[in-house]
């Protein structure tokens, strides 16, 4: 399966730059994933499509402010440092900017000493494993220090920080937002629920490595980064039950597809379970975890287009994703939605 086969046309100007002020108010495309048909609706609609007893399930991690900005201890050049993954106690993986000038050993400071790292392992793209030193609270002192780690391809500064944040987010750990949630509000939530609609909430912290390109031609090459899941023994219950009355379990973002599809057993139930996965989601694969996915829309030849292609057939979804474009919908992390049934 060659990554061309996932390419798309997408003029810059439709990368969202900013949020819309209204959460709710994103265009939504509907897509029917058995005969690939097509409707144009509002976000605040996606009442309409679900009836009670269905369950929408959350991806309720927080975004670390894990961009930092310091200097190198010994000669004062400036480094970035992103903070990805926290591997064990203070150690972390991490990527350094400009790579180059961080070797093992080196030493950069951040807010005048409040924040140390020091690199411990040199890994590839630019990866660093670093070992950080501060006093009193770590999430306190990147509170202080650090800034959300907005996407490479999003060049406007952020007004509000918490808008890049879903209003659900509680567990700290992720390097980017799953951004299909940013689309609710805490009034809209409400009113699902008022509808019977039920609400599942797990935990995926998101990596880098989801958005990272496909770097092969062959599809079934590429390798996902592993990324920490948690899902409750209640959450467990709630869609086991969900699935026995006959509900359909909508995942909310590719990070809840994920989780879902690496928890489910093989006899069709889900458990309690915490742990990391690195599952790659590509047409072939055969979905057991979820009826249907609220989703935004991906970068061209991307691990997210794969997994929605998977879901709805590679076919629908460059029909679907070129109707987007000549239709003007806004793309990735702050742009318009998609619903897959």
């Amino acid at each position: 399966m060659d990554v061309r086969d996932f390419d798309f046309y997408l003029p810059d100007e439709l990368i969202a730059q900013t949020p819309l002020l209204d959460r709710t108010a994103s265009r939504l495309l509907v897509l029917d994933k058995d005969n690939g048909a097509i409707k144009d609706d509002v976000f605040s609609s996606i009442t309409d499509y679900l009836k009670s007893g269905d369950c929408l399930v959350l991806n309720d991690t927080r975004v670390l402010p894990a961009r930092l900005y310091g200097v190198k201890e010994d000669t004062g050049a400036k480094i970035e440092l992103l903070l990805l993954k926290q591997l064990e106690g203070d150690k972390w993986e991490t990527l350094a900017k400009p790579a180059k000038r961080v070797k093992k050993g080196t030493t950069i400071t951040f807010g005048e000493g409040l924040l140390t790292a020091t690199c411990i392992e040199e890994t590839d793209q630019g990866g660093r494993v670093v070992e950080l030193a501060y006093e009193g609270i770590l999430h306190e002192v990147l509170d202080q220090l650090g800034e959300m780690p907005l996407p490479p391809y999003i060049k406007e500064q952020l007004d509000d920080q918490e808008r890049y944040q879903t209003v659900f987010a509680k567990n700290r750990g992720s390097a980017a937002a799953p951004t299909a949630g940013l689309h609710f509000t805490e009034d809209l939530l409400q009113t699902l629920q008022d509808k019977g609609v039920h609400l599942a909430f797990i935990t995926l912290h998101v990596g880098l490595g989801t958005f990272r390109p496909v770097s092969v031609e062959d599809v079934e090459s590429h390798e996902m980064h592993a990324e920490y899941y948690q899902m409750s023994e209640g959450t467990a219950r709630l869609l086991n039950e969900v699935k026995e009355n006959g509900g359909k379990v909508v995942a909310v973002g590719t990070t809840s597809a994920r989780t879902l599809e690496t928890i489910m057993n093989e006899n069709g139930t889900y458990c309690e379970a915490s742990g990391w996965t690195s599952i790659f989601i590509y047409p072939g694969y055969k979905f057991k975890g979820i009826d249907g996915l609220l989703t935004n829309f991906h970068l061209p030849k991307s691990t997210l287009v794969m997994l929605v292609s998977a879901l709805a057939g590679r076919e629908h979804i460059l029909q679907a994703y070129n109707h987007a474009v000549k239709e003007r919908y806004r793309f990735f992390s702050f742009g318009d939605a998609m619903f897959i049934r």
